[in-house]
This record gives C-alpha cells, sequence and structure tokens, in this order.
C-alpha cells in the first residue's frame, strides 16, 4: 500500500516537473528568428555558439556522508545513482523514507519550486523526523498551506553546499536562517532550531546529489523563525 501511495506522488511531482520542460519547450520552438537577434552582437547564432565559454559544471559531490546512508536503496529507483539525474522533488519520492517529506511538498504546491529550483541544498527531514513531532502533528500541518510552506522553504538554501560549506550560517529560501555545527562529516543543528527543541538535528546521510539540489537528509523538523 505504501509502495502504491510512493508511486503516485512520484507520477504528481513529475508532471509538475514536466511543465516548465514542455513551456521551455515551446519557446525556443517559437524564438529562433529572437535567438538570432540577441546574439547579433557577436554575430551569427551558429559562430556565437562555437566561441562560447563552456557552461560550469555542477559542482561534484565528495561522496555521502552520515551513518544512514542505507536509507537510499542500493540500486533502483531511490539508490544515490537514480536521483542524481532528476529534479530533487521527484528524487525524494522515490525514497521510501522520504514518503512524508513528498506528501508534504505536495501539499504546499510546491512541486515546480523545488523541481525548477537551480543550485540548492536542501534539508530533508526523514519520516522519522516528521513522526517525532507526534502522531496528531502531521495532518494538521498538512492541511495549514501557509505554514507548511513556511516550514518547506525554512529546509532549502541556495547554492550547492558540500559538507565543508553546510557548516556555519545560511539564508534559506524563507529569508529566515539555520547554523550548522561540524565537523563536515557528521553536521548538525542545535535541537533550538528543531520544531520539537528536545534534540539536536543530525544529517543521517548527505551530499547526495540531484539534478538540480544537494541532499542532506536530517532527524529532525526544523522550525522557522518566529
Amino acid at each position: 500500500m505504501k509502495a502504491a501511495r510512493l508511486s503516485r506522488a512520484t507520477v504528481r511531482l513529475a508532471v509538475g516537473a514536466a511543465v516548465p520542460v514542455l513551456l521551455a519547450g515551446l519557446t525556443a520552438c517559437s524564438s529562433t528568428e529572437g535567438a538570432d537577434i540577441v546574439s547579433a552582437s557577436g554575430g551569427s547564432t551558429s559562430s556565437a555558439s562555437s566561441t562560447a565559454a563552456p557552461t560550469p559544471a555542477a559542482p561534484v559531490a565528495q561522496g555521502p556522508i552520515g551513518a544512514g546512508c542505507a536509507l537510499f536503496p542500493a540500486a533502483g529507483p531511490g539508490s544515490a545513482g537514480a536521483i542524481a539525474g532528476v529534479p530533487v522533488g521527484i528524487a525524494v519520492s522515490t525514497v521510501p523514507q522520504l514518503s512524508t517529506l513528498t506528501q508534504a511538498i505536495i501539499a504546499a504546491n510546491l512541486v515546480d519550486v523545488v523541481n525548477t529550483r537551480e543550485d540548492v541544498t536542501v534539508l530533508a527531514p526523514s519520516d522519522a523526523a516528521f513522526a517525532a513531532l507526534g502522531p496528531a502533528a502531521v495532518p494538521g500541518l498538512l492541511a495549514d498551506v501557509p505554514r507548511l510552506t513556511t516550514l518547506l522553504t525554512h529546509h532549502v538554501v541556495p547554492g550547492r553546499l558540500t559538507p565543508d560549506q553546510l557548516v556555519g550560517e545560511h539564508t534559506t529560501l524563507n529569508g529566515d536562517s539555520v547554523t550548522v555545527a561540524g565537523p563536515a562529516g557528521s553536521p548538525t543543528l542545535t535541537a533550538d532550531q528543531t520544531v520539537p527543541a528536545a534534540a539536536a538535528a543530525t544529517v543521517v546521510c548527505g551530499d547526495v546529489p540531484t539534478a538540480n539540489a544537494t541532499l542532506y537528509v536530517i532527524d529532525q523538523v526544523l522550525a522557522p523563525a518566529g
């Protein structure tokens, strides 16, 4: 039953990701002449493409860190190899222990945001992190879209951060901040930054790349400012 729910969630996230891709394709088809005009400063489109500087490659992950990386299947859907080529929203929907986060992304209507936002780091609460809030907390949270949106964007930081870069203070997409303590091999966030405020959040498994983000799975839900 859980596998079936996860599959439906994956389809919904995949559809959300496909919309901007299709729109981008339509735009490209209708603006061929526009491309020639834009590139006129340096000549024709073909000559410009032959001399353009290469696009910088996304940072290469140092390799998964954390004692709980077994939460990612060794192979197939949800494995580190499989999610590396898909947007982060679709990636988390294929990992069984991130099923509550998947439900939250869908409930908050953030599918397009997480799938199209380029170069971000996602601190992804595991199912165990949501369970730590208590059995009655998650249904209420999923029903409160404004609160849920604030909470989820608090877990996203601009830039693809390596473990060394993750340690420190960062501004989130919610506009507030999170502070991550080292060492880089086992990062933590203090208990007062979590919703239960009872235990520090630890990175269960991190530095896992997806197509548009770097993923760090954490074992507590973080609390936005205010």
